[in-house]
């Protein structure tokens, strides 16, 4: 058999095994001789060039997940590549690959050992670490759990607001802990930021959105009493009756935060409702709020709430069993 065809059929594995993707140096490995690959990978040919020393074995742009493999690809030393142990995707594209709402995968985070010599290279960062993390494979692409790329998105990103949203997603989406959360930021260092230790502080009370987050500071700067955020209201036989976001025991009121963006069908509205007077059926006094008002009108809100708080000892009791939320 000619050297080149057995070189294509171990080409053609990479292919079908890496999203098209191969090595320079695999590509040797193959037999392919260096000159095929030049060749191949000239403005006219078949293949192209994604980052120094990464091959895209196709003639169209890559899609989101070859450029995040490509970028291990990138970092990896040794010859097994997709093992996690040189080089592994942290931060915000990971999260988008854990399904974390707003994560994005424009730029990517590569953990590599702290003492590698390589630079960053186009859309590739790279993270040095002595803390080498546990590693999966989700996609095709290893990565680090969610809690470290949390974490490792943390430790660089200056916005409060997307602090808020991706970490906030994260505990949602992927059902990391608060306190593996914390953990991991005091690990990284990442709780230096005030920003940073803000958005935990919400997410160990309880807080489960960003719209959480701004009513608990609208509620605290106001000088409001410190509801539970998301606890678990049961009836007295023990059957659940509902989740609200915030939740005064001593007054029986409850705060709903409503986004529009999830009212947008008749079946969720439908819901929404049902929901509110099975906690009024069981004398829970519920202020409903969205979003846009939180944000817009904090004071309309603050007012409704102290309100039905001061008119709460003229109220019976709810009859409801309070589990705070853990």
């Amino acid at each position: 058999m000619p050297r080149t065809t057995a070189a294509d059929a171990a080409v053609a594995h990479l292919s079908r095994t890496q999203l098209r993707l191969a090595t320079t140096r695999q590509l040797r490995a193959t037999g392919l001789a260096p000159s095929t690959t030049a060749r191949r990978c000239a403005p006219a040919g078949p293949w192209q060039r994604l980052l120094p020393g990464v091959v895209l074995i196709q003639t169209g742009a890559p899609d989101p997940r070859q450029r995040l493999l490509a970028a291990v690809l990138y970092a990896v030393s040794g010859p097994a590549p997709l093992s996690g142990t040189t080089a592994v995707l942290t931060g915000e594209a990971a999260l988008a690959l854990y399904g974390v709402r707003g994560a994005g995968t424009h730029r990517a985070d590569i953990l590599v050992g702290a003492h590698r010599g390589m630079r960053d290279a186009a859309y590739v960062r790279l993270r040095r670490t002595t803390r080498w993390p546990p590693t999966l494979l989700v996609e095709g692409i290893p990565c680090v759990r969610p809690v470290r790329a949390a974490s490792d998105f943390a430790a660089h990103e200056p916005s409060t607001e997307r602090l808020r949203a991706l970490l906030t997603s994260t505990v949602q989406r992927t059902s990391c802990h608060p306190e593996d959360l914390r953990a991991e930021l005091r690990a990284s260092h990442a709780l230096r930021n005030p920003a940073v230790r803000t958005v935990l502080d919400d997410l160990r009370a309880g807080v489960h959105s960003i719209a959480e987050g701004q009513a608990r500071d609208t509620l605290r700067t106001a000088g409001l009493p410190h509801p539970l955020w998301n606890p678990t209201l049961r009836t007295l036989t023990g059957a659940f009756l509902a989740r609200p976001d915030a939740y005064w025991p001593f007054a029986g009121v409850a705060l709903e935060v409503d986004s529009e963006e999830y009212h947008l069908g008749v079946a969720e509205y439908r819901a929404t409702l049902r929901r509110r007077l099975r906690l009024e059926a069981h004398g829970v006094d519920v202020v409903t709020a969205c979003p846009a008002l939180i944000r817009d009108h904090p004071a309309v809100l603050v007012a409704a709430l102290r309100t039905k708080l001061t008119q709460a000892p003229s109220r019976p009791r709810p009859n409801v069993i309070v589990r705070p939320y853990v």
